[in-house]
C-alpha cells in the first residue's frame, strides 16, 4: 500500500494546496499510531483535534500542524515525533519526473540566495533531494519504482552533497554585522536556517520513501523517537542536547514524587493512647486512629559511574540528573571510572548543572583512567579498599554502565562486599537486557548479587530511579 492509497485523493474538497488532504479517518489512524509512539493522546483529545480541523479548516498544513499539535500533546518532547507523523498522514508527495542533474556548486548557491533573506526552503529542498538524494533507481521513470528494486531518498546524501558546514559559515559572514558579539549571534542564525533546511530535506525524503514502502512502514520504522526515548548508546549529539534540556522538569517531577512517598512513609503504627484519648469525643468510639510519627532521615546516595568512551552519554546524563536531585538526599558523592576508580564530587557544583561532555574532563583530569579499557574488577576493588567507608547503613549506591569487563576478572567478592555493608544497591545498565550475556559482558554474574535495570532511555531512566530510590 502507497501513501496515496492511505491517503486517498491528492486534491480533496477543500483543500487549495495539492499536497495536503486531511480526513476524519485519518486522523483516527493518526491518533492510533501515535500511540504506538507514546503519544497517548484520548478520545477527548481526538474529539478536541477534529473540531480544530473544522475550526481551522485545510488550506494551511501549518496552522493545522500546531492546533493538532496543542489538541493532542501533553508533554515537552513529544513535538518532533508529532511532527513527522502528522507530515506522513497530512500531506501527500508526487514522485517528480527524471530531469538533467543539476551542478551542487549552482544549488548551493540558490540556496544560499534563499537562506539569506530567510525565506521559505522547501521547494529547494525537493529540488535539492530530485538532484543528488536519489538511490537505487528512484526517480527514474517518472517515480515507477518497487520496494524490491531497493530504491530510496537519502537526507544524508543530498545534505552531504550541499556541504552545510561550509554554507553555515559562508551564511553567517554573508550576514553582516561586527564584533564578537555580532559573530556568535550570526553563527547560531545561520545554523539555525540551515538545520530548517536539513528539516525540509529531511521530511521531503520520509514522505517519498512513503510513496514506495506505504505510509504505515514508514511511520513504524523510519521516524526517530522522541527524546525520551532515544537510546543513550546511539544518540547522537543533538540527541544528548535534547535529553539535557528534559533534566530539570524530569528532575522536579521525580523529587515530588519522592516527597509524597516520604511524607507517607512517616505514618507508623497506631498510637493507642492517643487514640482511646481523641474517641472520647465520640463516646468512645475510635473514629479517628492517631499513628505514631516514624522520624526517618533523608537517605545519602554514593553514584559509581562508568565514563568510559562507550557509556559517556549515559553516565553524563544519569549524573546530570542525580545532580539535580541532590537536594532529595542527605549527601551525594559520585565516583568516576574506566579502570580505576576517584571521587569525582568537586567537578559538580550544587544548583548547577555541569557542562556537556564533562565526562570527557573527567577522563582526562581525574585520575579515572591508567590505561583506557573498562575493568570493572579493578575498579570495584579499587572502591573497597578506598572509599567503602562512603557507604553505610543509610546508603543507596548507584552503578551506571554496561558491565563489559573486557573479559578480566569481574570481582563479584568485591561487589558483595558493597552490597553488604549498603542499605540498598542498584546497577543501571544502558544495553539491552537481551545483551547480558553476549561478548565480553559480565551482567549475569553480576545480576546474582544485586540486580540490574536496564536504562536505554530518558523514560526508562525515570521510571527505574522514581521507583527505586527510597523514601
Amino acid at each position: 500500500m502507497t501513501s496515496r492509497d492511505h491517503l486517498g485523493s491528492s486534491a480533496p474538497i477543500g483543500a487549495t494546496d495539492s499536497r495536503f488532504a486531511p480526513t476524519s479517518a485519518r486522523l483516527v489512524d493518526f491518533v492510533t499510531l501515535l500511540r504506538e509512539h507514546n503519544i497517548h493522546a484520548g478520545p477527548s483529545e481526538t474529539i478536541d483535534a477534529a473540531a480544530a480541523i473544522v475550526a481551522l479548516g485545510t488550506t494551511d498544513p501549518r496552522v493545522l500542524r500546531s492546533g493538532l499539535a496543542a489538541c493532542l500533546l501533553r508533554r515537552n518532547g513529544q513535538r518532533k515525533v508529532f511532527d513527522q507523523l502528522f507530515d506522513l498522514y497530512f500531506l501527500g508527495v508526487s514522485l517528480p519526473l527524471a530531469r538533467p542533474s543539476e551542478s551542487a556548486e549552482d544549488l548551493r548557491e540558490r540556496l544560499m540566495a534563499t537562506l539569506v533573506q530567510g525565506e521559505d526552503t522547501a521547494e529547494l529542498a525537493r529540488e535539492a533531494l530530485d538532484t543528488f538524494g536519489a538511490y537505487g533507481g528512484a526517480g527514474e521513470s517518472a517515480g515507477r519504482v518497487t520496494q524490491a528494486s531497493g530504491a530510496g531518498w537519502s537526507s544524508y546524501l543530498t545534505m552531504k552533497s550541499l556541504r552545510p558546514d561550509e554554507i553555515s559559515e559562508q551564511l553567517a559572514q554573508t550576514m553582516g554585522g561586527s564584533g564578537q558579539f555580532d559573530m556568535a549571534v550570526r553563527t547560531i542564525e545561520a545554523r539555525r536556517r540551515v538545520d530548517r533546511f536539513r528539516a525540509d530535506v529531511q521530511t521531503e525524503a520520509r514522505l517519498r520513501s512513503a510513496e514506495l514502502r506505504g505510509t504505515d512502514y514508514i511511520a513504524r520504522r523510519g521516524v526517530e523517537n522522541s527524546a525520551d526515548r532515544t537510546d543513550f548508546l546511539g544518540a547522537r549529539e543533538q540527541d544528548l542536547a535534547e535529553m539535557r534540556r528534559l533534566v530539570h522538569p524530569l528532575a522536579r517531577k521525580l523529587a515530588s514524587r519522592l516527597a509524597v512517598r516520604r511524607k507517607k512513609a512517616v505514618r507508623g503504627q497506631i498510637d493507642l493512647r492517643r487514640t482511646l484519648r481523641r474517641s472520647m469525643a465520640t463516646g468512645g468510639v475510635p473514629v479517628d486512629p492517631v499513628l505514631r510519627a516514624r522520624k526517618r532521615g533523608r537517605p545519602d546516595l554514593v553514584v559509581l559511574a562508568d565514563v568510559s568512551g562507550s557509556v559517556s552519554g549515559f553516565a553524563e546524563f544519569t549524573l546530570q540528573l542525580v545532580q539535580a536531585l541532590q537536594d532529595q538526599f542527605s549527601k551525594v558523592r559520585s565516583f568516576g571510572f574506566v579502570d580505576t576508580c576517584a571521587e569525582i564530587t568537586h567537578h559538580f557544583t550544587p544548583g548547577e548543572p555541569p557542562a556537556p561532555g564533562f565526562a570527557r574532563d573527567i577522563v582526562r583530569e581525574g585520575g579515572v583512567a591508567r590505561f583506557g579499557s573498562s575493568n570493572y574488577g579493578e575498579v570495584l576493588q579499587g572502591f573497597v579498599d578506598h572509599y567503602l567507608d562512603a557507604v553505610g547503613p543509610r546508603t543507596c549506591v548507584l552503578i551506571l554502565g554496561d558491565a563489559r569487563t573486557n573479559r578480566t576478572d569481574p570481582n563479584l567478592a568485591a561487589l558483595q562486599a558493597i552490597a553488604e555493608r549498603a542499605k540498598a544497591v542498584y546497577w543501571l545498565n544502558p544495553e539491552p537486557a537481551r545483551s547480558w550475556s553476549t561478548g565480553d559482558s559480565a551482567a549475569e554474574d553480576y545480576t546474582d548479587i544485586v540486580t540490574m535495570h536496564e536504562c536505554r532511555n530518558v523514560a526508562q531512566l525515570a521510571e527505574v530511579i522514581g521507583r527505586l530510590l527510597p523514601a
